[in-house]
């Protein structure tokens, strides 16, 4: 679906980001897979640097950096394709509602939801000097749309972060402002709303969480690569400023 495109995953050293490339690579790109950590990706994707015949290329970018950022759609790399798959968020994310300080959920928002809008606008900007076709894919979650289930979390010592239903929220909409905002063209801005990711989850949720789904429940981290994969391709042409659910049902 992708031969002759260059996609830019940005968080390619995260679990979603690895399998975007490897998933991109499978279907003919070419990718340039940019992370802050260079050795983590350095060590995930030796097999696929070999394989690839110079169609897998590593950059390093901060995405908290504006600078490193600007590099980034300031250079000679031209892209078709966009997949921000970065996840930044400081040490005390993930605490109870109760327990956040309202310190930490801004400087949470401020490095998520702040390094998505610097993101779509750089990128807005490359297309405007390139006048070329690009497709921009954010990544949201169910829980930026619907209420968090908390009973599921009972007994375990997980929570659902209040930040991540804010920015996740937030990151659907951000989409489509700024699908509206560049409607007339082919720049095309689109979001994945992934359910639940198996990440050794104690049983006692994944059985939880399955009985609210259509049948698979929580999912693996490939199963979320399709959506992004045709988002990409000149299949999905004509969607634009939407939000595709992969969850299972677990929404309905």
């Amino acid at each position: 679906m992708l031969k002759g495109k260059t996609i830019l995953v940005l968080g390619a050293a995260g679990k979603i980001g690895s399998e975007v490339v490897r998933g991109a690579l499978k279907e003919g790109a070419s990718v340039v897979a940019a992370d802050v950590n260079q050795l983590k990706m350095k060590s995930d994707f030796e097999l696929e640097l070999i394989a690839s015949g110079g169609k897998l290329t590593l950059k390093t970018i901060d995405v908290l950096c504006e600078k490193s950022t600007h590099a980034i759609f300031n250079g000679s790399i031209h892209f078709d394709g966009l997949v921000n798959c970065t996840y930044p968020r400081n040490a005390a994310y993930g605490a109870s509602f109760l327990d956040v300080k309202l310190s930490d959920f801004n400087q949470n928002l401020k490095m998520h939801l702040g390094s998505a809008f610097l993101i779509m606008q750089q990128a807005a900007r490359y297309f405007e000097s390139s006048k070329k076709p690009i497709s921009i894919i954010n990544f949201s979650s169910i829980y930026g749309f619907i209420a968090p289930r908390f009973e599921l979390y009972r007994g375990t010592s997980m929570t659902m972060p209040v930040e991540y239903a804010a920015i996740k929220s937030a990151i659907v909409h951000l989409t489509k402002y700024v699908s509206s905002y560049v409607k007339h063209s082919d720049f095309r801005v689109n979001c994945v709303s992934p359910g639940g990711i198996i990440e050794g989850q104690p049983d006692s949720f994944l059985e939880a969480y399955k009985k609210q789904a259509a049948s698979k429940g929580m999912l693996d981290r490939e199963d979320v690569v399709g959506s992004v994969l045709f988002l990409l391709s000149d299949h999905s042409r004509y969607v634009r400023g939407q939000n595709i659910v992969v969850d299972d049902g677990f929404s309905l």
